[in-house]
């Protein structure tokens, strides 16, 4: 009788196999479900709360980019726009409603209480690039903001290498930017400012991205899916091989 089950042994076997590292898989995307809904819930709350005083100077060494990401602040001081660092984007993102290829402005805007903080002012489109085509927007003297706190932009392989010797930036990155317009005592974030109008319509703030893709629910129905499938297709297979074999244990037991 066990004769008969041998060449499901291996085919079972691999089926089991199979089907737990799938199962694993859809597990693994229900945590990652849960981890993405915290965070989502985490950021919106930070983003719509009432602004908050930027950390002090002296807290900035040893802020956690994670406590802090998104965080609604307030500060107060002035512009240099002397110094203006374009990272492009091939679109303008968040609230700005602009689909074209362009650069977000940063610019060093110096603390009342002390210190720099690298602010993203907003998005401009490849022929706004140049200041002189946005000089109503320098706004000068000392100015009230509100913006989110932004850790620096992580690359990946596919990022180009900035190049602050050609203008050329491809992530927001404070710590290279203050060196390269020899800042003091700048801080190792950058604020993205909340979308308020700009005298003469540049730049357009709003830039931040607030929506995540959360597709880690139909990423774990597909691994379970996949599993039951192939459940599915070795019991077909298995029920095939023992009513075969049936047949002739049937057959001679008859004669």
């Amino acid at each position: 009788m066990l004769q008969r089950f041998k060449p499901l042994i291996w085919p079972a076997f691999f089926t089991v196999l199979v089907c737990a590292l799938l199962v694993s898989l859809g597990l693994w995307q229900l945590r990652r479900l849960a981890w993405k809904e915290a965070l989502i819930a985490r950021i919106e709350q930070r983003t719509k709360a009432p602004a908050s005083p930027l950390p002090r100077l002296a807290d900035w060494p040893h802020l956690d980019p994670e406590a802090y990401e998104y965080r609604h602040v307030a500060l107060i001081g002035s512009f240099d726009h002397m110094e203006e660092a374009l990272i492009f984007r091939g679109t303008g993102g968040g609230t700005t409603g602009l689909r074209q290829p362009g650069y977000l402005v940063l610019t060093p805007f110096r603390l009342s209480s002390g210190g720099t903080v690298i602010i993203n002012r907003g998005f401009v489109p490849l022929d706004r690039k140049d200041p002189s085509q946005r000089v109503e927007g320098q706004i000068v003297g000392e100015q009230h903001l509100t913006g989110l706190m932004r850790a620096p932009e992580p690359r990946n392989l596919f990022t180009p290498a900035d190049d602050p010797a050609k203008g050329q930036y491809f992530t927001r990155d404070p710590g290279l930017i203050a060196a390269h317009f020899g800042l003091t005592q700048a801080a190792p974030f950058t604020i993205d400012l909340d979308d308020v109008p700009v005298p003469g319509g540049w730049l357009k703030a709003g830039t931040t991205e607030i929506a995540f893709p959360n597709n880690h629910l139909s990423y774990a129905l597909t691994w379970f899916g996949l599993a039951a499938a192939l459940l599915g297709v070795f019991t077909a297979f298995a029920w095939r091989k023992l009513r075969e074999w049936h047949k002739p244990c049937s057959s001679t037991a008859s004669t």
